[in-house]
């Protein structure tokens, strides 16, 4: 059985239901889990899943000046008993380029969990290639330990090309979950053969399928009958929520929907004041964040998902957004836009619609054809859960991670 210390941002989260379904499909493996955050929770409830991991949970210091004994105890420990020559010289070097309260936190973070850190840990792993990566790599060179990475959407697009760089060169192996990602990343080193594509996937057993009452007849023009439109995702520019509620105001009068937001976020507030500006609040439910089942109770008794995701300006995008698979595995018909490993996902027309991002016109136009055309969207739904069950299941991704911590010699 091996034993990992697998490092997060924060754990548990209601938006990376990702992670945690990966974190139980390894147990599941048999692989011994230390989950390490490095800050505590802020969601008020859990999915499931999170009940059913058994690993233990150790946060570290979120802010070095709270807990400056646990701090100063760990710092005395390694000072000890490791040669930090190294590391300090490693940590100094990146300091004269990000020279920052947060570059000193995750230092004093991981003098921490180099600590703590059970003796009989084989593998360090980080989930997010910039903070929790960073932390990792630090603590990885005091243990002198091997460490690997996943690595995702922000964390990628937005972190300087010499962190990136000098990361890819120390890790064992990196896992991503696109396609662009992975070319992107593997332009970075000389050795490209460290990156590997690593789809989530969706745990079926959780995604059950079930059978749907027909809505073939919902298409709109019945006011008592609206067609039931909903996203999930966390209210932030890169979701593309402003562009949403732009294409929704711009549908016809006599054409009746109903749209379901499923989320928190730092930009919600400023959303319903735009659906109010807009003068379309009056057919948006604002749920806030909801537990697993509540969400899946959501899609199945919706008519279309849609999600405008983009690019914004600090290059901060979405990956593969687990919502769309969860989506199609309630055999929802989805709407989104064709940017990052999406177009992985959906092939436009055949088991879903994509539209350009930043476009709320044509956005507009696409919702006006499924609103109006439910056998179509019944269709692209039946072939997107079918596609998703032969493509997307998470045992093949746990598959090729199970192959990385076991390593060529297995």
């Amino acid at each position: 059985m091996k034993k990992i210390a697998l490092i997060l941002k924060g754990y548990p989260r209601l938006s990376e239901t990702f992670i945690a379904q990966e974190i139980r499909a390894l147990e599941q493996r048999g692989f011994d889990i230390t989950l390490i955050s490095l800050r505590h929770p802020t969601d008020t409830t859990t999915h499931p899943i999170h009940q059913q991991i058994k690993a233990k949970i150790i946060y570290l210091p979120e802010y070095l000046h709270l807990e400056p004994l646990r701090v100063l105890k760990g710092a005395f420990k390694v000072f000890r008993q490791y040669s930090l020559r190294k590391v300090i010289a490693q940590f100094c070097k990146d300091l004269k380029r990000d020279f920052s309260r947060n570059r000193v936190r995750r230092f004093g973070q991981s003098l921490v969990l180099a600590a703590e850190l059970a003796e009989n840990t084989q593998q360090m792993y980080a989930h997010f290639l910039h903070t929790p990566a960073a932390v990792t790599r630090y603590a990885a060179l005091i243990n002198q330990l091997p460490w690997s990475c996943s690595a995702h959407a922000k964390d990628i697009w937005t972190s300087q090309e010499w962190d990136l760089r000098e990361k890819l060169q120390e890790l064992q192996w990196l896992a991503t979950c696109t396609a662009a990602n992975l070319k992107y990343l593997q332009s970075l080193t000389t050795a490209p053969e460290k990156v590997h594509l690593v789809y989530h996937g969706l745990d079926f057993e959780r995604f059950d399928p079930i059978q749907r009452d027909s809505r073939a007849t919902i298409d709109g023009s019945d006011p008592n009958q609206p067609v039931r439109i909903i996203s999930v995702g966390r209210a932030v520019p890169k979701k593309g929520y402003d562009d949403l509620l732009e294409a929704l105001a711009q549908l016809p009068d006599n054409l009746h929907w109903r749209f379901t937001h499923i989320g928190g976020g730092a930009i919600l507030k400023t959303l319903q004041q735009q659906a109010e500006s807009l003068a379309i609040e009056q057919n948006i439910e604002w749920c806030g964040a909801l537990p697993q089942q509540e969400v899946l109770d959501e899609y199945r008794n919706s008519d279309l998902f849609v999600l405008a995701s983009k690019i914004v300006e600090d290059g901060d995008r979405d990956g593969l957004p687990n919502v769309l698979m969860e989506a199609q595995s309630q055999s929802l018909c989805c709407l989104a836009t064709d940017i990052s490993g999406i177009p992985e996902l959906i092939n436009s027309g055949e088991n879903g619609v994509l539209v350009a991002s930043n476009n709320p016109q044509q956005l507009a136009l696409a919702l006006q054809d499924l609103i109006e055309n439910p056998a179509r969207r019944e269709q692209l739904g039946k072939v997107g859960q079918e596609q998703l069950h032969r493509r997307f299941d998470v045992k093949i991704g746990i598959d090729q991670l199970q192959a990385l911590f076991d390593g060529p010699d297995a």
